[in-house]
């Protein structure tokens, strides 16, 4: 099913806004992430971000944008 017009835009005006970082765990490890995941409620996004988040206040880190990125579906992050 074509999505609106105006849905396209909306989606493209976002996705401009977002940074692509691409990771390619082995595949038992993914597993254990997306498990990991899950039991959280969260969303991989989500979960991987919010362990870089913690990773970076642990390292005493702190970053210059402003987190999170709020996409217009109303989740936290984007799923992947």
């Amino acid at each position: 099913m074509p999505i609106a017009e105006s849905r396209r835009r909306g989606n493209d005006a976002y996705n401009a806004k977002c940074d692509r970082i691409e990771l390619r765990p082995l595949i038992p490890v993914g597993t254990d992430i997306r498990t990991a995941a899950a039991l959280s409620g969260q969303s991989v996004q989500s979960y991987v971000l919010q362990a870089v988040r913690d990773k970076m206040a642990h390292d005493g880190f702190t970053p210059a944008a402003q987190w999170p990125c709020q996409p217009s579906g109303g989740d936290t992050d984007a799923e992947e």
